[in-house]
């Protein structure tokens, strides 16, 4: 993939669906903005913006995320958005990368932009868009896969995912939906293991597109190679709040609570929107959003919009075509407006 356009493809994102006005099913955040008692803290930290963020403030969030994995503190690099992690990844210097596709595309955008050779992996729709380590080239020495993958909703089993590890390759897992999964059952943010890089985000679980707040969890010398070239204070005093916050006992409470719901909303939805004629919905799902297919997909989404709603296209995830939307999943009375818009555009045919 070099042409301009393909690279816009890879550069484009949900809050390119949405817009002023739209019912929003693009865009995966749970909540419109953060939680009061995150706010409150964020807004408590604004007196702290006249001095440059310290080692200690890095120590602080950095010892937080370590304990809410079970870690050590020197275990987890600090992002500006797990997004900044993709951005990163040329600094490994890897000869061959293994993108596990459909996926998030900002790590193969990175990596190209860096001259980095890629090597699609594309997982089978037949196969429900499983991971087979197999499938993945013996020479790539770096793979970079999501668990639970945007835009499938699949769940990676962890043991298949560490089957991908072996000296001389570093195997980057996305999870930035890890924590609407309740208990995390396949998560490896808690494992240290050699050349294995976990990132993860704020973003999903608590409203917080806007301030781009994540972390690396990984060797202390693998995220020393990674952050090789990044400037001084590369993450914000707000940031370093945020992530000390959402890493307390409080908040991993009502984030469990909030994936708990989440998964009785998606069950739901998925249900509903299988019983239209025409829909098919991938599955099993596990992450707050469906990956559709639908006849005449690009009429479907242009219908959608003209009543009001905005759904993600995915004909720019790599393995997919024009008849694939994904939905984010909402409370039942948003999805209820979803599925009826999605029934009447689809049966007018």
């Amino acid at each position: 993939m070099s042409s301009g356009h393909d690279r816009e493809l890879l550069r484009h994102h949900g809050d390119v669906d949405a817009g002023p006005g739209l019912l929003d099913f693009a865009v995966n955040v749970r909540l419109d903005r953060p939680p009061t008692w995150l706010r409150d803290r964020l807004a408590a930290a604004l007196d702290r913006l006249g001095r440059y963020p310290s080692a200690a403030d890095d120590l602080a969030a950095r010892t937080a995320a370590a304990a809410r994995h079970g870690r050590d503190a020197d275990e987890v690099l600090l992002l500006a958005g797990a997004a900044e992690g993709f951005a990163l990844l040329p600094s490994l210097r890897p000869r061959l990368a293994a993108l596990v596709h459909p996926s998030f595309t900002e790590p193969e955008l990175a990596l190209r932009t860096a001259g980095v050779e890629v090597a699609r992996v594309q997982l089978n729709p037949r196969d429900g868009y499983r991971l087979d380590a197999a499938a993945v080239p013996e020479q790539a020495d770096l793979v970079v896969l999501g668990n639970p993958t945007n835009p499938t909703s699949v769940l990676h089993p962890a043991a298949e995912i560490r089957k991908l590890l072996r000296p001389g390759r570093v195997v980057v897992v996305d999870e930035a939906f890890a924590d609407t999964v309740p208990g995390e059952p396949e998560s490896l943010a808690g494992f240290g293991e050699p050349g294995l890089l976990v990132l993860r985000s704020l973003t999903k679980m608590w409203g917080l597109p806007g301030l781009r707040a994540g972390y690396a969890l990984g060797d202390p010398g693998l995220l020393a190679e990674l952050a090789r070239n990044r400037p001084h204070w590369p993450v914000n005093t707000l940031v370093l709040e945020a992530v000390a916050a959402c890493c307390e006992p409080a908040a991993l409470a009502e984030s469990e609570q909030a994936a708990a719901q989440l998964q009785e909303h998606r069950a739901a939805l998925a249900g509903a929107l299988a019983g239209i004629p025409g829909v098919r919905v991938n599955s099993p799902a596990r992450a707050p959003f469906l990956l559709l297919e639908v006849p005449d997909g690009e009429r479907v989404r242009a219908g959608l919009r003209e009543r009001g709603v905005a759904v993600r296209r995915g004909d720019t995830f790599p393995g997919l075509g024009a008849d694939h939307l994904r939905v984010a999943v909402r409370d039942p009375e948003t999805n209820a407006l979803l599925v009826k818009a999605v029934r009447d555009v689809v049966e007018r045919g």
